[in-house]
C-alpha cells in the first residue's frame, strides 16, 4: 500500500476476512482530503473520506478535530452485540459535524463519505454528506452511492441517512476526492464519467490494483501529474470464495 499524507496520519488499514481495503494519495498536499481507517468492533471496520475547503495550512486544525471525532466516537456508536448501523452511522455524521463547526470556528464545508463495513455480512452501511458518489462494481455492472444529505460543516442541525449496500464476492467499491473528478486536459473534465469508464475497465484484483489504476487514468487523461487538487482513489475489496474457502 503506498499511502504519502502529512499530519495528522490514517490508521493503518485493518486486517480484514475475505476483504481488502485501501487508500492511494498521489501529488502535492493542496486541499483538505483526509482519509482514516479503523476496526471499531470484531466484524466492523469504519472509513471515511472528508474534503474540508480550504487549502491545505489552513484546515489542519479542523482534519484534526474531525479524525479526533472519528476515531473516539466510533468505536463508541458503533461498538456493542445489538447496534443498529445505520443509526451509529447518522449520530458520527451528526457529531462530525459538530466538532467541523467548532474547529472552524462557524460555517466550513465539509463533503464526507463514511462506510461501516461488516465482515460477517459483506454489507456497507453509509453516509454521503454531499460528497461525490461511491461507486459500486459488481457483477450487474456500477451503481452509484450519491448523496444522502448536504455536505457537513454548513447547518448545526444536520440531517442525514444511512442506507445498507451488499457487497457480492469480487465485487469493489470505490470512492475518489473531487480532485479526480476535477482533472482537466483542454478545458474538459474527467469528470465522474471517466472514473466510471476507468472502473468498468480496472481488473478486479485488489483494492491497491483498483486504486492505482484510476490514479492512472485520470493523470494520463491530464497528461501531466497533478497538482490542481488533492487526488484520492479509496476502495474496498470483497474477495472472491474459492470453493476450497467455501467447503472448509
Amino acid at each position: 500500500m503506498r499511502v504519502t499524507l502529512s499530519l495528522p496520519d490514517p490508521s493503518p488499514v485493518p486486517s480484514m476476512t475475505g476483504a481488502e481495503m485501501t487508500a492511494v494519495y498521489r501529488g502535492p498536499r493542496m486541499g483538505g482530503d483526509f482519509y482514516d481507517f479503523l476496526r471499531v468492533s470484531p466484524h466492523l471496520v469504519l472509513f471515511g473520506l472528508l474534503d474540508v475547503a480550504g487549502q491545505h495550512a489552513e484546515n489542519q486544525g479542523i482534519v484534526t478535530a474531525a479524525q479526533e471525532t472519528f476515531r473516539t466516537i466510533g468505536p463508541q456508536l458503533f461498538s456493542g452485540d445489538s447496534i443498529n448501523e445505520a443509526e451509529a452511522m447518522v449520530e458520527l455524521s451528526l457529531q462530525l459535524n459538530r466538532t467541523i463547526m467548532q474547529a472552524a470556528g462557524g460555517v466550513r464545508s465539509c463533503p464526507a463519505f463514511a462506510g461501516c463495513y461488516n465482515e460477517f455480512l459483506g454489507t456497507v452501511c453509509y453516509s454521503n454528506a454531499g460528497h461525490t458518489p461511491a461507486l459500486l462494481r459488481d457483477g450487474s455492472g456500477i451503481t452509484q452511492l450519491a448523496a444522502t444529505g448536504l455536505p457537513l460543516g454548513l447547518f448545526s442541525h444536520l440531517t442525514q441517512d444511512a442506507p445498507t449496500v451488499a457487497l457480492e464476492p469480487g465485487a469493489a467499491l470505490l470512492l475518489v476526492s473531487r480532485g479526480v473528478t476535477e482533472g482537466k486536459c483542454g478545458g474538459e473534465e474527467f469528470g465522474l464519467e471517466g472514473v466510471e469508464a476507468s472502473f468498468q475497465r480496472s481488473p478486479l484484483a485488489g483494492a491497491e490494483q483498483v486504486c492505482e489504476h484510476i490514479l492512472d487514468s485520470v493523470q494520463q487523461f491530464m497528461c501531466v501529474p497533478p497538482t490542481h487538487n488533492d487526488v484520492t482513489a479509496l476502495a474496498l475489496f470483497r474477495r472472491t470464495i474459492s470453493p476450497t474457502t467455501a467447503s472448509e
